[in-house]
């Protein structure tokens, strides 16, 4: 690893673990988002989020996400479906006391991809089943992803980006408006198959919003490519 790599590595750690001396109530999100492409059209996604109330140790959610992915070769297109396991931990009242319950989830998304220059922009569709103890939901996810290159005109090795999203969710009964996400971040591509962002998101409420920092890590492996 060559020493640009390591200033770049440095500051990413010592940014992200200032976090935890803020005031109020920032929490913490660590994120793991992974897709093995298989074929030039199948591929499998992996994902997992460890989400704190602080910045680690006190668990709010944890989950599991996968899915199988259909690529539109040449067109920026993407469908999946896929399966999630939560579990959450609310705090009850103003108490120091949790109460904790299991979510299985089922979704069904779109994905579609564009670049324009430095710009990279991503729209995601998303449709959640949301079985929630004896509950049965559904809500709709709409996600708009930019990504800005900084030191180069492509996201490849040693790119420095910007990144930013916002993702709105709506449920399917009342009240409709669920959240809304707004999110800002620095990125690192480490090598062609992997990347790092930290940052900072707010998650929008109707009567409140909280502030969260994520620290993230995309992980692509491409087995399409091997040799006969």
């Amino acid at each position: 690893m060559n020493t640009k790599k390591l200033h770049f590595l440095f500051l990413f750690v010592t940014f992200s673990f200032f976090t935890k001396a803020q005031p109020g109530d920032l929490g913490n999100w660590f994120i793991y988002f992974g897709h093995a492409k298989l074929t030039p059209e199948w591929g499998i996604w992996a994902e997992s989020q460890h989400r704190n109330y602080n910045f680690a140790g006190d668990l709010e959610q944890f989950f599991v996400r996968s899915a199988v992915t259909y690529d539109f070769v040449g067109t920026g297109a993407q469908v999946a479906l896929g399966y999630g396991f939560f579990r959450t931990e609310n705090y009850i009242g103003n108490t120091d006391e949790k109460r904790g319950f299991n979510e299985n989830r089922i979704y069904q998304q779109l994905i579609t991809s564009q670049r324009f220059g430095r710009l990279y922009m991503t729209h995601r569709y998303r449709l959640e089943e949301r079985f929630v103890q004896d509950d049965f939901k559904i809500r709709f996810r709409y996600f708009l992803g930019l990504n800005l290159c900084l030191n180069k005109p492509e996201r490849t090795t040693g790119t420095v980006y910007l990144s930013a999203y916002n993702e709105l969710f709506i449920n399917a009964v009342s009240p409709v408006f669920d959240r809304n996400r707004v999110y800002g971040a620095l990125g690192y591509v480490i090598s062609p198959g992997l990347r790092a962002e930290t940052g900072l998101m707010y998650q929008l409420f109707e009567n409140r919003r909280r502030p969260q920092w994520q620290i993230v890590l995309f992980h692509n492996l491409d087995f399409s490519k091997r040799d006969d």
